[in-house]
């Protein structure tokens, strides 16, 4: 991959934020509500025809992002980060150091990741020792698991605790950093991970936050945005123009790009509102 370097570029606002965004200009600016810590993950495989993605399109009625396009993701729990899981991989320190951010909030977002995967697409980025992952056939309370952990009737750490399991943190790589304008009422301060889909594991659709849950071609759904049958962020948009340049899922994984906090800024352009980005590319 080539040297990154900063680039600005101009977003239309996505679905029914333009006028929450032109309002938010016309009122001078206002300083927005604090956004909540998060974590997404891009699950990734090889396939015949390039990189592929694991994505979810919300449901209409959730009160953020609605009908748009995303990664498997959520906010942090207040949880994540009470107990430590057994853990391989970057120690919580070195994840300090690589998200710039405290010890304590560096490891819940490490976890979070790990878990809202789990939750939303039954991948369980986790193993028996610091090697191999625990298969399906391993694991066969891995459903019963999975409902507790959105019953929050336990922790991840409780649960992999339970289990005997490792939080493979090896298997993640931090990608981006992005926060949510201020015009928006419902903030986040979201951190993008990408991972290796495990060999032996499937990711499916038993979540209720999506309609659709399923493995996609980065430049097939980009082509659909631009023809106005997909929805989705401006970071969800740029990370799927990164996937679809990357010679292979592992290439993309491996690779450590430099890390920049990036807050899409609206403002009034020629055609109306509009959201200028500053970002490495």
């Amino acid at each position: 991959m080539s040297e990154p370097r900063v680039v600005e570029r101009i977003f239309a606002p996505a679905g029914k934020l333009g006028p929450s965004a032109q309002q938010w200009v016309e009122h001078g600016s206002p300083t927005g509500v604090t956004p909540r810590r998060a974590a997404t993950v891009m699950l990734l495989r090889d396939a015949a025809d390039g990189v592929e993605v694991f994505m979810m399109r919300r449901v209409s009625t959730m009160a953020f992002a609605p009908s748009m396009w995303v990664f498997p993701g959520g906010g942090v729990d207040d949880r994540d980060s009470h107990v430590l899981p057994h853990w391989a991989g970057p120690s919580p320190a070195e994840w300090a150091q690589r998200l710039g951010e405290p010890e304590d909030i560096a490891t819940a977002l490490v976890v979070a990741a790990a878990r809202e995967v789990f939750e939303e697409s039954g991948v369980l980025l986790a193993g028996r020792g610091d090697d191999a992952l625990v298969a399906p056939d391993e694991h066969p309370e891995r459903a019963a698991d999975r409902a507790a952990l959105l019953a929050r009737q336990v922790s991840f750490a409780e649960l992999l605790a339970q289990r005997g399991m490792t939080l493979r943190t090896d298997l993640l790589q931090a990608q981006d950093h992005w926060i949510t304008p201020e015009f928006e009422p419902r903030r986040y301060d979201t951190w993008f991970f990408a991972a290796l889909m495990p060999a032996d594991q499937h990711a499916d659709d038993d979540t209720t936050e999506s309609d659709v849950s399923r493995w996609v071609r980065p430049a097939q759904l980009l082509a659909d945005l631009r023809a106005g049958d997909a929805v989705m962020l401006p970071p969800t948009e740029l990370q799927l123009e990164r996937i679809a340049r990357a010679p292979d899922a592992n290439s993309m994984v491996e690779h450590r790009p430099p890390l920049m906090t990036v807050m899409p800024v609206p403002e009034m352009g020629p055609d109306g509102v509009q959201l200028r980005v500053s970002y490495f590319d």
